[in-house]
């Protein structure tokens, strides 16, 4: 057994109550996992007391967790809010829609809804002018609202 399986099964408890203690179990248990990715990648550096550099590692990778629910929310809330959407779309609704949209649509919304970015931001990032970005997006949030439109009452 090597230095860092025995780290595991040593800290994994520890970890999994301090995680248990602060979220649900399903975020509990990706966050774990989230942190013990994290230990692996960083093992090198890892103290030689390492439960505290661990649960710190399970902080931060749980505030990550956290903020990636309050980005959902806020999508959810930004395409709720879209005038010509008839009803408040349910989450898996406005997945679905999303999916059915090219690729470029799906990340032109993604990085104006979730990641909270101005479409100046967007075109540094897909090489394009702000103004392209400006129509593009104008053209996937339309294309959104004709698939949620379209969908059968589920």
């Amino acid at each position: 057994m090597n230095d860092f399986e025995a780290l595991v099964r040593e800290a994994v408890e520890p970890l999994r109550r301090f995680l248990a203690r602060r979220t649900d179990p399903e975020t509990a248990a990706d966050v774990l996992a989230d942190t013990l990715l994290v230990a692996w990648r960083r093992r090198k550096e890892i103290p030689a007391e390492p439960l505290p550099w661990l649960y710190a590692t399970a902080r931060h990778c749980l505030a990550n967790a956290e903020r990636s629910v309050r980005r959902r929310a806020r999508l959810d809330a930004r395409l709720a809010a879209e005038p010509e959407t008839p009803a408040a779309p349910e989450h898996d609704e406005v997945l679905i829609a999303l999916a059915a949209l090219t690729a470029t649509e799906q990340e032109l919304l993604r990085l104006w809804a979730w990641e909270q970015l101005t479409p100046a931001e967007i075109a540094t990032i897909l090489d394009l002018t702000p103004n392209a970005v400006s129509i593009r997006l104008s053209r996937a949030k339309q294309h959104l609202r004709e698939r949620l439109a379209a969908q059968p009452d589920m």
